[in-house]
């Protein structure tokens, strides 16, 4: 968990302890991606070519936040012009099924936070194989087929208020959090938090990887069921209530949108469980019916090379994945300092159970039965 002591007045190994976890910190302050629709924002060729060929990029990410990369591959392709579209996940997904079943030509790139939707698209044959510079080099559970690729590396985590962990050390692990739901009892009813799995992707997701993950799972959702937990189908409304105190700890939540509004609220603790931290990441792919194949690849190569990953993790201010990139905000060095406690979510076809809807209504309705049941 983040130290609340000073570290010039610890002891040696924690004075050691605090300075990792004050650089896990600075490696989970990710920029958070909104949620509206934008308009098609243009950026002409810096050769100032009129006739320049045009990357279309279709991305969950806000278009003021990719402004760095796309000025990035620019300079570094000044005879190309960009346009970028900002739209929801879900929106991306179908965009690209609807135009390619139609005949017509699609985004050359495609960025997103929907792991499970990226992938059934690559699953599909709604996108085209990418060999590049840093495919063989790119961890194994981050590339899928040398087709979908996930390029940002980011933890799910508990926060907490911390005037109310003033006297007693905040739950560190999924048994320690069910021990502390058990002890404080009346006192912390209905100040427990974490996303509702019936409107959360994220939020789902994470759920389906501790069911897979923590054999004892379920007691953990009972016992957030009598302690009254409250639920919501967003980041913000957890955070808001943690910070001004009206909820004590939230659970499984962004670690993006945690670390963002730690920076700003400093009541707002943040702990990666040490059982283990599930890691979510943003998945880039060139589709099938790309108008333009080869600057879909283009801009793939560099949001994987050195230069691109760099930019995501200090201009971007998001986690990155390249083994290549050391320092802050990256995969390596969170590895570096919690290795096997780190469970990242493999791209892979196994991530399209999460859409199965037999599978997915079951999970959702035992999840409802055992909170109820308390």
């Amino acid at each position: 968990m983040f130290c609340f002591v000073r570290c010039s007045l610890a002891p040696a190994g924690m004075v050691r302890h605090c300075r990792g976890m004050r650089r896990i910190f600075i490696l989970l302050l990710a920029l958070s991606p909104g949620f509206a629709q934008a308009d098609p924002v243009f950026y002409p060729a810096k050769s100032g070519k009129t006739d320049a060929p045009v990357l279309t990029v279709y991305s969950s990410l806000d278009e003021p936040l990719a402004q760095p990369m796309i000025r990035g591959f620019q300079e570094a392709n000044p005879d190309v012009a960009v346009k970028y579209e900002d739209m929801l996940t879900g929106e991306i997904y179908d965009r690209i099924v609807r135009e390619t079943d139609a005949g017509k030509k699609t985004a050359d790139f495609a960025f997103s936070s929907a792991m499970d939707l990226q992938v059934k698209l690559s699953n599909d044959g709604y996108a085209q194989v990418s060999n590049l510079p840093m495919s063989a080099a790119w961890p194994k559970w981050a590339n899928w087929r040398n087709t979908a690729y996930a390029l940002t590396f980011e933890p799910a985590v508990f926060v907490y208020h911390k005037p109310s962990f003033a006297h007693e050390p905040v739950p560190s692990s999924r048994a320690e959090f069910v021990d502390y739901l058990k002890r404080k009892g009346n006192a912390v009813h209905g100040r427990i938090s974490t996303y509702d799995i019936e409107r959360s992707g994220v939020g789902f997701l994470f759920m389906a990887r501790d069911q897979e993950q923590f054999g004892d799972i379920w007691s953990v959702i009972g016992a957030m069921g009598a302690a009254g937990v409250k639920l919501y189908s967003t980041s913000s409304a957890i955070l808001e209530r943690v910070a001004d105190g009206r909820f004590v700890l939230g659970y499984n939540i962004l670690g993006s949108y945690a670390a963002d509004w730690a920076s700003r609220h400093p009541d707002v603790g943040i702990v990666l469980p040490k059982d283990y931290t599930v890691v979510m990441s943003r998945i880039g792919l060139v589709p099938q019916a790309a108008a333009e194949p080869e600057l879909g690849r283009r801009y793939l190569a560099f949001f994987m090379s050195k230069e691109g990953q760099t930019i995501m993790a200090r201009e971007l201010q998001i986690p990155a994945v390249s083994p290549e990139v050391a320092g802050e905000n990256t995969a390596n060095t969170l590895q570096e300092l919690l290795g096997a406690q780190l469970r990242p979510v493999p791209v892979s076809p196994g991530l399209m159970v999460y859409l199965d809807q037999v599978k997915r209504a079951g999970l959702i309705a035992h999840w409802n039965e055992v909170l109820r049941a308390q």
